[in-house]
C-alpha cells in the first residue's frame, strides 16, 4: 500500500493507494509517497511517519524543465498532486486567487545523501515528540514565504540556515526570533514575505512541521526558545492561529519542506492586503470600543489596544493584524459582550429615533387642522 499527500478541506491529509502485490510497506512503520494514478482513500496524516521521498511523478503528463537547479522535481500539469495544490491555494487567497498565477509546483526529490538525513532527523524527532505528548505530535502543513529562488535552492541543500531571510525585513521579528509559516488554509500571511524576482516571480515552501504543544507568543516579543518544557513551538492565536513560530534551535529538525509553489501577483495587489472574508457579526468603531473596555481592563492594557489602533493608522500593521492583538490582549468572550451591547443598544436608540419621526411625521400632517382647533380655543377662552 502506497500513500501520497493531498490537500482536502483546507488540510492535507494521506491517501492510501492500492498497488499490485509488488508493493511493500517499511517493517519500521515509515511510508512510501510514491504518487501514481489510481483509486485512493483517505487516510489520517496524523497516523502516518515520514517517507523516505523516492517517488515517481503520476506519469503521461508533459513536464517542462524545473525552475530550480537541484533539490525539486516539477509535477505536470494534469498531475493529481498539482491540481490539488494549485486548486487549494488559489481558493484559501479569496479574491486575490483570481489575479493570482501559478506558474508552477515542484516536490522535494530527496537525492541528496545531506537531505535523506534530514528527513530521518525529521521522523526521529517526530517520533520522539509523538512518545512526550502523549500520541500527539501536533503534525501540520504549512506555508513558508521564501526571498526567492536561491534561498529555495539553499534549503533543499543545507536546510534553513537562518530565521528567515524574507521574513526579518517583513515581519521585525514581531513574535520572536524563529521561522514563521502560514496553516495551509490560510496562506496570505506567507505569499505577503516572498520576495519577486525580476520577472515577479514568488516561492512559497509547503512544509511538513512538528508543532507538538503550543503556545501563546505575544507580538513585540524577543522570545528565542520555548518558554518551558511543557512547549515547543509558538503561535498568535491558540484557538484560530495565523502563524506558527518554529523557534531557530528547530528550525531544521521540525520543519522538512515538500513543495514549492511558484506563482505571480499583478504589481500592487498585495499592498495592504486584507482577507477577502466580511465580517457578519456586529461591529463597533474602535475609539468607541477602547473607551468601554477601559471600564473593564487595566490602563496598560488599553494603552497597548491604543498603540495597536495607532500603528494601524499610521499603516505600520493591517487591520487583521490589530484585530488579531486586541483579541489576544481583551479576550475574544468581553469583546463579543461588549460589541453585542453596544449593538443592543444601537438597535433601541434607532427605534426611539423611528417612534419620534413617526410622532412628528403625523404632527406635521395634522398640523393645520390643530393650528384651527387652537384658535377656535383662544377666541372662546377671550384671549
Amino acid at each position: 500500500m502506497e500513500r501520497a499527500i493531498f490537500l482536502h478541506d483546507g488540510n492535507l491529509q494521506m491517501f492510501k493507494f492500492a498497488h499490485p502485490a509488488s508493493e511493500q510497506e517499511s517493517g519500521d512503520g515509515s511510508t512510501d509517497m510514491n504518487i501514481k494514478k489510481s483509486v485512493w482513500e483517505p487516510a489520517s496524516i496524523e497516523n502516518s511517519t515520514v517517507s523516505d521521498c523516492e517517488s515517481g511523478v503520476s506519469g503521461g503528463n508533459y513536464v517542462p524543465r524545473s525552475l530550480f537547479d537541484e533539490g525539486f522535481v516539477r509535477l505536470g500539469e494534469g498531475d493529481t498532486v498539482h491540481d490539488l495544490i494549485q486548486r487549494r491555494f488559489v481558493l484559501s487567497l479569496g479574491m486575490l486567487g483570481a489575479q493570482t498565477d501559478v506558474v508552477a509546483i515542484h516536490r522535494s526529490a530527496c537525492s541528496s545523501v545531506m537531505s535523506q538525513a534530514r528527513v530521518q532527523s525529521f521522523q526521529l524527532y517526530l517520533q520522539a515528540m509523538q512518545k512526550s505528548r502523549n500520541g500527539n505530535a501536533n503534525l501540520k502543513y504549512a506555508w513558508y514565504g521564501t526571498s526567492g529562488g536561491k534561498e529555495v535552492e539553499e534549503i533543499a541543500s543545507h536546510g534553513f540556515g537562518h530565521c528567515g531571510k524574507s521574513q526579518n525585513n517583513n515581519n521585525n521579528k514581531l513574535y520572536g526570533c524563529g521561522l514563521y509559516l502560514s496553516p495551509d488554509d490560510s496562506p496570505l500571511d506567507s505569499v505577503k514575505s516572498c520576495a519577486a524576482d525580476k520577472d515577479g516571480l514568488r516561492h512559497l515552501l509547503l512544509c511538513r512541521v512538528i508543532l507538538g504543544r503550543t503556545e501563546l507568543v505575544h507580538p513585540g516579543s524577543k522570545q528565542c526558545n520555548p518558554s518551558s518544557e511543557d512547549y515547543d513551538s509558538g503561535v498568535d492565536n491558540l484557538s484560530a492561529p495565523t502563524k506558527y513560530v518554529i523557534w531557530c534551535s528547530r528550525m531544521n529538525t521540525h520543519l522538512l519542506p515538500e513543495y514549492v509553489i511558484s506563482f505571480r501577483i499583478p504589481q500592487g495587489c498585495l499592498k495592504n492586503e486584507e482577507p477577502s472574508r466580511r465580517p457578519s457579526s456586529p461591529w463597533m468603531p474602535f475609539p468607541t470600543l477602547i473607551s468601554v473596555l477601559s471600564k473593564f481592563l487595566p490602563a496598560a492594557d488599553i494603552a497597548l489596544i491604543s498603540k495597536y489602533h495607532k500603528d494601524h493608522r499610521a499603516k505600520k500593521i493591517s487591520r487583521h493584524d490589530m484585530i488579531q492583538k486586541v483579541r489576544q490582549v481583551a479576550g475574544d468572550k468581553l469583546l463579543i459582550g461588549v460589541i453585542k451591547s453596544f449593538r443592543d443598544k444601537k438597535t433601541a436608540k434607532a427605534c426611539c429615533r423611528n417612534k419620534e419621526g413617526q410622532r412628528m411625521r403625523q404632527q406635521r400632517e395634522e398640523g393645520p387642522s390643530y393650528e384651527r382647533e387652537s384658535a377656535v380655543q383662544r377666541k372662546i377662552e377671550g384671549r
